[in-house]
């Protein structure tokens, strides 16, 4: 069960950092802060990547086999990166609104899973 918990908070932090980092660019486009200068910016991407660290540490804590979770330190950490690969790739392409999904990028997601498959192979 801590596994579970631990992809369900990872995928949540995902899109607090996904917005943080990249929502900003949008915010002409929405109409929001189309007149806020850099400073404002930056206060609102610190403010959405605060709920981030809100998730993702303790994910991490109950995730971690020394603290009684399944996963290794290499093992959260590539659970990690996949999950934000694909959080990113579905924000851009339904939020965003950034276009297709492309062979190549499809292929590179299978090598991610394959690099997930050899972190947990015995």
């Amino acid at each position: 069960m801590k596994g579970i918990y631990t992809i369900l908070l990872l995928t949540v932090s995902n899109i607090f950092m996904n917005l943080s980092w990249y929502g900003h660019l949008q915010f002409k486009k929405w109409g929001w802060f189309e007149s806020s200068g850099f400073f404002v910016i930056v206060l609102l991407s610190w403010g959405l990547a605060f709920f981030e660290y809100v998730v993702m540490i303790p994910a991490n804590r109950i995730g971690f086999e020394e603290n009684g979770g399944p996963f290794s330190l290499i093992q959260l950490k590539v659970i990690q990166e996949v999950i934000s690969l694909t959080v990113f790739v579905t924000i851009s392409i339904l939020v965003f609104k950034t276009g297709k999904f492309t062979f190549n990028q499809l292929l590179a997601l299978f090598f991610l899973v394959l690099a997930v498959y050899f972190t947990f192979k015995k």
